[in-house]
């Protein structure tokens, strides 16, 4: 066991400490919280150890073949399913996410440009969905979804990550986030209608 700096502290001691804070979060969230913990630390991600070796284990004739996951990733079809993006730029936004954080460790890419948008359409069975998908990029970035790199291509910006991380899918609607400020003008209107009411007593 390690001991810190801090007597009253130990290894077992700071488990529990983490599991209990984020035992309430969802799975998607618990991953997304560590990884911040992680770069808020300055800790590099250890490289999984070397699995032990399993006896081969035909399989029988007829079984459909599984396709391994890596680190619990799932496919990009049910990661979009998921999340119900509810425009393009929700849609891109999640496409990079995607890339950067769920797929498979070999298949993942932290830069994003027109072709992988294509493809990403084409695997979530929307192929035709983005007719000028430079512009889409383009678009997202301007919204702030996006960051640009300079050596070309896009990815996913720390506004665009919490949309896909905490927003869409949250709450069984299709993700369409209501912005502060519109938040802020419907208080306005209703606090308006409310005064109105009051001085025709």
């Amino acid at each position: 066991m390690t001991k810190t700096t801090d007597p009253q502290l130990d290894d077992f001691e700071a488990v529990r400490t983490v599991v209990s804070a984020l035992e309430k979060f969802p799975r998607d969230d618990q991953h997304r919280i560590l990884r911040w913990a992680q770069e808020k630390l300055g800790i590099s991600p250890q490289a999984p150890a070397a699995p032990a070796h399993v006896p081969f284990t035909p399989t029988p004739p007829g079984t459909p073949p599984t396709l391994p996951a890596a680190g619990g990733a799932t496919d990009i079809r049910s990661f979009i399913a998921r999340k119900k993006p509810a425009s393009d730029n929700q849609l891109t936004a999640a496409i990079a996410y995607y890339y950067r954080f769920e797929c498979p460790q070999g298949s993942r890419k932290n830069v994003i440009k027109s072709e992988d948008l294509k493809e990403a359409a084409r695997a979530i069975g929307q192929g035709g969905r983005f007719a000028k998908p430079a512009q889409t990029l383009v678009n997202a970035h301007q919204q702030g979804l996006l960051d640009r790199v300079p050596e070309g291509g896009y990815t996913i910006s720390n506004v665009g990550e919490n949309l896909v991380a905490v927003t869409l899918g949250a709450d069984g609607s299709d993700g369409a986030a209501i912005s502060p400020r519109k938040r802020a003008k419907t208080r306005r209107g209703a606090a308006t209608k409310k005064a109105g009411k009051k001085s025709r007593r």
